[in-house]
């Protein structure tokens, strides 16, 4: 747990550090200063508003225990095991079968389903895949995870404008053009890698936490081996316009998944099912 905490905060760190690094070359000291001023107010807005733009993108409905009796007991199970604030609880009609947490804290939390997830697991295996969504929201997760899609975001927009507009050192002066080619094309890549090991650290943290918070880890690893073998072959509209959702989900919801592992937003399952395996042993 310590470990995977540890390399979050390095993350977060590096990602801070590109940051205000890209923001340094295109405007020397003021134009790191002013990337830090921006990338401070976008992570406020994000930190504030990401759960309803997300909700609302997915024509997500709020149900409750007369709606949804079942799906709504295991939430409201869950919470009070875990000491956590009942969090808001929505359905949302997709055929793919997915799941995600928001909310900038316990307290603001909600979490979603897809109809296809609730279809496809049995009640065991959706206890398991919602202790997993309500790990992340006591872990903060959904802050993380805004965080450094917002960070991501900005550093390639900085990169889009040091391509056309060029740097400028410390003093005003035109920065090397070559090395401002390089920046533009490296530094979005380097984000979207940081962002990618970020999302997955958490997606272990919460895996384990999730584990623990049911008491049951193999019902989490079985909800995850049917989850990827429906995803695989289920497209979700939603998710296809806005990839950068893409983390939020217990499992990738985009088609066309099969690229490196440095470029995951999520760990393959194979070795989230092993560790998950490995616990239930114990």
């Amino acid at each position: 747990m310590l470990g995977n905490w540890i390399k979050t905060s390095i993350l977060m760190a590096a990602i801070m550090a590109l940051f205000a690094g890209i923001g340094s070359y295109f405007g020397g000291r003021s134009g790191m200063m002013s990337a830090l001023v921006i990338g401070g107010a976008m992570n406020v807005f994000a930190y504030w508003f990401s759960d309803t733009m997300v909700l609302k993108m997915y024509k997500a409905r709020e149900v409750d225990g007369a709606s949804a009796p079942q799906f709504h007991s295991i939430v409201r199970e869950l919470a009070a095991r875990a000491g956590l604030p009942m969090p808001r609880v929505y359905v949302i009609d997709e055929a793919q079968p997915n799941a995600f947490a928001t909310g900038r804290d316990p307290e603001h939390a909600a979490v979603a389903a897809t109809t296809g997830i609730l279809r496809t697991l049995s009640s065991r295996e959706i206890r398991g895949v919602m202790a997993h969504e309500l790990s992340h929201v006591r872990h903060r997760d959904i802050l993380i995870s805004t965080i450094s899609a917002t960070m991501a975001g900005a550093i390639s927009s900085l990169a889009n404008f040091i391509m056309f507009f060029g740097g400028r050192d410390s003093e005003g002066r035109p920065a090397n053009p070559a090395l401002g080619l390089g920046i533009a094309v490296l530094a979005p890549i380097a984000a979207m890698l940081i962002q990618m090991a970020i999302s997955r650290a958490r997606e272990f943290e919460a895996d384990r936490g999730g584990a623990e918070m049911s008491g049951d880890p193999d019902a989490l690893a079985d909800a995850l081996l049917k989850i990827e073998a429906f995803a695989s072959r289920i497209p979700m509209p939603v998710a296809e316009e806005h990839p950068a959702t893409a983390q939020m989900m217990i499992m990738n919801p985009l088609s066309g998944r099969n690229f490196g592992n440095l470029f995951r937003t999520h760990p393959l399952t194979e070795e989230r099912v092993r560790r998950l395996r490995e616990l239930g042993r114990r």
